[in-house]
């Protein structure tokens, strides 16, 4: 006869010992499931500036996270749309309104946008509980998924000595910290980095692949079932799309300021 109490207890025992912790610079084991992934090709919005135009008939939006309201996200999903919160996660913005809660030690050079000036991804101490609270933001507005943008400081001229390492484990944070709270989460720009970073991330998103014929970098997230949003600026669609549909990149052509206006793929 089995004993329910003993077998119990050897089954959480089993459990715990099954079950890890990963560390801000390790891969994150656990499963997607109950978190959106979305697929290679899906069709999709990306506006930042401007009122927001919600008549393209797209299944995902990616928004500003601080600008849109609880309401607008509630109005996208109550038409089948997932929604994707922007937020600057490597760069100091100085019209935020928490843009004073970051101590001046820890922003750097400007990162060639007005009023952006990269962070030291370096002081996790900082950094960590200011960003969560804007996850947490995402998260009670009823996001669905993150895009954190600027994550490729380390390639870039931050005022930090920043090493590939520091990017890693920063970026890694910042997607466990997005997952904690439910929501999926996408890996900005960073190529040389997709191959240690594709399983920590649910998609990509990417400017101007095809412009510096780096698109090909983006498959591993293709080939693992994950979507690519992927927008060109300066060439017309003539020159990319093939190339994109061939991938099966969600490409766009979009103008700078992202606006309302697209031409997709």
């Amino acid at each position: 006869m089995r004993h329910p109490i003993l077998l119990t207890t050897l089954l959480a025992l089993l459990l715990a010992g099954c079950t890890t912790t990963p560390r801000d610079d390790e891969a994150d084991p656990r499963p997607t499931a109950g978190r959106w992934v979305p697929h290679p090709g899906i069709g999709w919005q990306w506006q930042l500036r401007d009122r927001l135009d919600t008549s393209v008939d797209v299944p995902v939006y990616d928004i500003d996270g601080f600008d849109n309201p609880k309401a607008t996200v509630d109005a996208l999903h109550a038409d089948g749309r997932k929604v994707i919160c922007y937020l600057s996660t490597g760069a100091w913005e100085d019209w935020r309104p928490d843009a004073d809660a970051f101590p001046e030690a820890v922003v750097g050079r400007s990162n060639g946008w007005p009023g952006e000036r990269w962070f030291d991804i370096r002081r996790t101490d900082v950094l960590e509980p200011l960003m969560a609270e804007r996850l947490d933001m995402c998260r009670d507005k009823g996001f669905d998924a993150v895009e954190p943008d600027n994550m490729d400081g380390h390639l870039n001229e931050t005022g930090f000595p920043l090493t590939a390492d520091d990017q890693l484990r920063y970026n890694r944070l910042i997607a466990r910290l997005a997952h904690d709270r439910g929501m999926s989460v996408g890996l900005k720009n960073d190529l040389d980095q997709i191959p240690e970073l594709v399983g920590d991330f649910d998609f990509a998103v990417n400017e101007q692949c095809a412009q510096y014929g780096e698109c090909a970098s983006l498959t591993p997230f293709i080939e693992a079932g994950k979507a690519v949003f992927h927008v060109e600026y300066e060439l017309p669609t003539s020159r990319f799309c093939a190339e994109s549909r061939r991938l099966r990149l969600s490409s766009l052509l979009k103008k700078y300021e992202l606006g309302a206006w697209r031409e997709a793929c």
